[in-house]
């Protein structure tokens, strides 16, 4: 098992241009209009963007080889998530998907399968695992690694609901025929709100068709932050933009987790965060 150096107090990050999430009325929140929910008709044009881009992509900093698990969205399989699982390929990173077919909710066994790859993965690699998720396969990512902190590494999520109100999406109808079980349960929201005791990245977009964008904005904290890009919902996992901050947070060294800064060119494409 390679060395790692030893952790050092991560800064404080900025609060992000967003309201402040402790005086938001979750009940207020609204799934996206009808305007942006025909904005995700751009998700082919971001596939090609990334295609078009990987040359650029592929030299981003490389990993170190450590694991990554992949959790595709609400109705989704592993085929959605083969565009980023190969680009981190191509940067080093062993990468595994959830390997449970669509995701259609955390059914009977779900959860408890997911529990059971992260502990393999760990035992193969005898390294920490960073947890990806989409949409609804960040809260995987995000329940896991609150769960089994000790196995996870970080937890990068893309577009994921995890707060406001549980119907500020335009998914929960579809979500509940699936699944079986109810999105307007207080308390497994309050559960879901809290963020892993692990570095956690949300991605999101406020262009956002599929779920209102404040519910997938943590509140501030020494280990958790967001990253506003332009991208659809449908797009996020194959966003060269997103890709690129993912793959930036996915290479800081075990230990020495610090919030993303968007200096220098990154200026261009990310959005630096209000000054408290």
């Amino acid at each position: 098992m390679p060395a790692t150096r030893s952790p050092r107090a991560p800064r404080r990050p900025s609060s992000p241009a967003v309201p402040d999430t402790a005086h938001t009325d979750w009940h207020d929140l609204r799934a996206p209009n009808a305007w942006l929910l025909m904005l995700e008709g751009r998700a082919p044009w971001e596939y090609a963007a990334l295609l078009a881009s990987l040359p650029w992509m592929k030299k981003l900093p490389h990993g170190d080889g450590h694991p990554v698990l992949v959790f595709p969205g609400l109705g989704a399989n592993d085929l959605t998530t083969a565009p980023l699982r190969a680009l981190l390929e191509s940067l080093g990173y062993a990468t595994q998907p959830w390997g449970q077919g669509f995701n259609f909710g955390p059914r009977a066994g779900v959860l408890e399968q997911a529990k059971a790859d992260l502990q393999a993965l760990h035992r193969r690699h005898h390294r920490k695992v960073s947890l990806i998720g989409w949409s609804l396969g960040g809260i995987y990512a995000r329940e896991l690694a609150k769960e089994c902190p000790e196995l996870a590494r970080c937890v990068v999520t893309l577009g994921t609901p995890f707060t406001g109100h549980p119907r500020a999406t335009n998914a929960w109808r579809f979500f509940e025929m699936v699944s079986g079980h109810t999105s307007n349960d207080a308390d497994l929201m309050a559960q879901i709100r809290t963020a892993p005791p692990v570095p956690t990245t949300s991605i999101y977009s406020k262009s956002d068709g599929v779920v209102a964008w404040r519910c997938s904005v943590n509140e501030p904290s020494p280990l958790a932050e967001n990253i506003e890009v332009q991208a659809s919902h449908i797009g996020l996992g194959v966003n060269p933009i997103a890709l690129y901050a993912l793959a930036d947070r996915l290479a800081q060294p075990d230990g020495d987790w610090q919030p993303f800064e968007p200096k220098g060119a990154r200026r261009w494409f990310y959005k630096a965060p209000e000054r408290p």
